[in-house]
Order: structure tokens, then C-alpha cells, then sequence
């Protein structure tokens, strides 16, 4: 199988590209950033979305622009993707035999332990705590031709916003918000469907991703921003940039990543299906808990990416990764399960059911989300907790993997929610 990733990203310089902005990526051709738009930064403080000419490049724009005494610097709108590629439809045969990342010994994340905990304490599955999905939509309403997903509960979702379309109605075209938004929270002992980790928490759905699972870097910025002002606790990002984008390529998405720092909002992000030895952007900002992707068999994922920055795994299925004595890793054999979750099944915006092929840090991202609303509504770190502390908790809560203690292959290790919800084990 093809290493699982929604498009191989190659940045290089395009011949003639003006010489006046070094410190940031030029763009190249292909689908890396928007052609039709750049990010203008004026003198004054303001930051503007404005159109390539139709007779002109990005590049040559760029460089217009920047001859302007208002303007500090232009750049290319880049492009995040989503970070996964679906193919074959499935079956379901019962969430307990599907969900092998909520319950597997080895490969899971104990979330039947975390239920118990937070039934204990009268704040089932996270209720309360608000977790906004910045994703390609989801299908959480009734809307012309999209239908909500079955097992998605209408009264758990918060007002969220389109900053694709420019409207307030934040509805899926792609199907990857909805498996995202359904592993944090889809709907539990109703008798419909599969199961989410932080299955009573709310979400607050943000359209930054298009039809396609790109996103230019204006909504993706304003995205996180509308998160931050409409009260979520816990931001999930299952996008990743190219490899050869870096932070002072995308100021605006760094700069809203420090607005939800300094509001005390938790960004998670996904580390990118590259097999890179770096963590891509947005992850691999301070700002963000990066996670990678981990197989059925306890293995790193063969297309997540690692390093330093990489804070902890979680699920995200696909073929085991190549990692010389680490026992779990069995390359080259038969790949573990999929992540399973209602979505649409095929092209259908009307049709939903529990496809296969939905592998990737995408998928890992959002274990770690529900697992840090968890933390938040069971009270282990009190009342409020800050990013800094529900980090600290899920790294020292965590099953360590590989070589004993933090390593790049796994960061502080598998994501458990069984430990990171117990009360009998200590704050430190």
C-alpha cells in the first residue's frame, strides 16, 4: 500500500523568484499554495488577502507588492492537507471488534477505563467541555443536499463557521471532518454506529479545509481565532503543511496559534504523513501537541513523521514502520486494521457508514483531543488546567513505546486515557 498521505508536497525555488523576502518558502508549481491570492502584510499593522492579476504569477505579484513603500511583505497563500487518503468502503460488525484504538492492551488507548473515571465524578464522556474541529466540516445538520451523520447528536454542537465559503454553515464536503469529529465525540449507547473517545463533550465545528482537504492559511488563522472567542477548551488540527514550510512562512497561522496559548486553549495538532524526520507545521509549533500515527500492532505507522518535536502517538492505523529492534514493529507483514468512524461512504453527502482507508496522523490527532477533554472534565488537575499542565499530564500518563523513555519514534509515548483520567495517580 502507498504511504498514506493526500498529496506528496516538494518545495523548491521557482526560477526568477524575486530576492527581497529570503527569510520565507517561494512557491512552486503545483498545489502547494493558492495561485489565485497572496498574503499582503501593510506598514500599518493590516493584513489583507489580495488576487493575483489574471495576467500575472504569484510570483511576479509577490514582488510588485513588495516594491510598495505601505507594504512590509507579501507571501504565497500556502495550502495545508488534510492529512489521510480514503479508499474501499467497509462494514461494521460492532464497535467493541471495529475500535481496536479505544480498547486493544497493546495498541489502544483504554478508553473504557477513562468512561469509568468520568462517570465517577457525574461528567460522562467529557460532558461540558468543548472541543472545536478545524476540519473540511462536518455533517452535524440537515442542509439542501448533506444530511447529518446518524450517530452525531445536534444538540452536542456549538454555532461554527465556514471561512471556506464565508458563511455560518460549517456542513462536511469531503467526509474527513466528520471521522475526525466522530472519534472525538460521536455518540455512545444509542444503538447506532461506533463509538467517540469524549463522547458527551461538544463540538464546535470550523470549515478551514476545502472540498479537496486544502486550506489556505487566511482561514485556517481565522479559524483558530473564531475557536478561541467561541469558548472551545481544546482546538484539533488534522492538517499538516508541506515539508519545506516553515513558521515564518505561515505568521498569521503562528500568530493565532499564540492567541489560543495566551487564552488558555490547547491546540493539537497532526505531526504529518510524510515519514519525515521533522514534525510539519502546524504541528511542529511550540504552541501545538504534536502527534504521530501508531498501527494495531504498537508500531509507529510507516508514513508518520517523527523527531524532536514530536510530543506523543496515538491510533492511526496502516503498515508498521521499519525500527530495528523495537518488537512490536513487524514490517513488511500484513498491516493492522484501520481507524473506523461514521462518514460518508463514497461520494455521497447523503449516505454514511463506516469506511475503510481512513489511516494517518489525521486519525491519531483527535484521540489525543477527546482524551485532553477528558482530563479536563474529570477535575484531575482542577477546575481550569492551562495547556502547559494537560500536556504535562497526557506525556507522564502516557505508555511509553520503543526504547525506554522519550525518543523521536513515539515522543513521551501512546496516549492513555485510562491513566490520564485516574485520580489515584498523582499530579506531578
Amino acid at each position: 500500500m502507498a504511504r498514506a498521505r493526500l498529496l506528496p508536497i516538494l518545495i523548491a525555488l521557482l526560477a526568477g523568484a524575486a530576492t527581497a523576502a529570503p527569510a520565507h518558502a517561494a512557491p512552486v508549481p503545483g498545489r502547494d499554495y493558492d495561485p489565485h491570492s497572496v498574503l499582503v502584510h501593510y506598514a500599518d499593522g493590516r493584513e489583507r488577502s489580495v488576487k493575483v492579476p489574471p495576467d500575472r504569477t504569484v510570483t511576479q505579484t509577490i514582488a510588485t507588492l513588495e516594491r510598495r513603500g505601505d507594504v512590509t511583505s507579501a507571501r504565497p497563500q500556502w495550502l495545508a492537507h488534510a492529512s489521510f487518503i480514503p479508499n474501499d468502503p467497509g462494514r461494521g460488525s460492532g464497535w467493541a471488534a471495529m475500535q481496536w484504538n479505544l480498547t486493544s492492551p497493546i495498541a489502544g488507548i483504554d478508553a473504557p477505563t477513562a468512561w469509568d473515571h468520568l462517570n465517577a465524578v457525574g461528567r460522562p464522556g467529557g460532558a461540558r467541555v468543548v472541543v472545536a474541529v478545524l476540519d473540511t466540516g462536518v455533517a452535524y445538520r440537515d442542509l439542501g443536499r448533506y444530511k447529518r451523520s446518524p450517530d452525531l447528536n445536534p444538540k452536542r454542537f456549538r454555532r461554527g463557521y465556514d471561512f471556506v465559503d464565508d458563511d455560518p454553515y460549517p456542513v462536511d464536503e469531503n467526509g474527513h471532518g466528520t471521522h475526525v469529529a466522530s472519534t472525538i465525540a460521536e455518540t455512545a449507547n444509542n444503538g447506532i454506529g461506533l463509538t467517540g473517545v469524549a463522547y458527551g463533550a461538544t463540538i464546535l465545528p470550523v470549515r478551514v479545509l476545502d472540498a479537496e482537504g486544502e486550506g489556505r492559511t487566511t482561514a485556517i488563522a481565522k479559524g483558530i481565532r473564531f475557536a478561541v472567542d467561541r469558548g472551545a477548551n481544546v482546538i484539533n488540527l488534522s492538517f499538516e503543511f508541506g515539508a519545506g514550510v516553515l513558521g515564518a512562512d505561515i505568521p498569521n497561522v503562528m500568530s493565532a496559534l499564540r492567541y489560543a496559548r495566551h487564552k488558555g486553549v490547547l491546540v493539537v495538532g497532526a505531526a504529518g504523513n510524510e515519514e519525515e524526520e521533522t514534525v510539519a507545521y502546524p504541528a511542529r509549533a511550540s504552541m501545538v501537541l504534536a502527534v504521530g500515527a501508531t498501527t494495531e500492532h504498537g508500531c509507529r505507522s510507516n508514513f508518520s513523521n517523527e523527531g524532536a518535536g514530536l510530543d506523543l502517538v496515538a491510533p492511526g492505523g496502516g503498515p508498521d514502520a521499519r525500527i530495528p529492534g523495537d518488537p512490536n514493529c513487524r514490517p513488511g507483514q500484513a498491516k493492522g486494521a484501520d481507524i473506523y468512524q461514521m462518514t460518508y461512504r463514497g461520494s455521497s453527502r447523503r449516505l454514511f457508514g463506516f469506511p475503510s482507508g481512513y489511516v494517518g496522523t489525521s486519525m491519531a490527532a483527535p484521540h489525543v483531543s477527546a482524551t485532553a477533554a477528558l482530563v479536563i472534565a474529570s477535575g484531575v488537575l482542577g477546575p481550569k488546567p492551562t495547556p502547559d499542565q494537560i500536556t504535562r499530564r497526557l506525556e507522564q500518563t502516557a505508555r511509553d513505546l520503543g526504547v525506554p523513555g522519550p525518543d523521536p519514534h513515539y515522543g513521551a509515548g501512546l496516549v492513555d486515557a485510562g491513566r490520564a483520567t485516574d485520580p489515584a495517580i498523582p499530579v506531578t
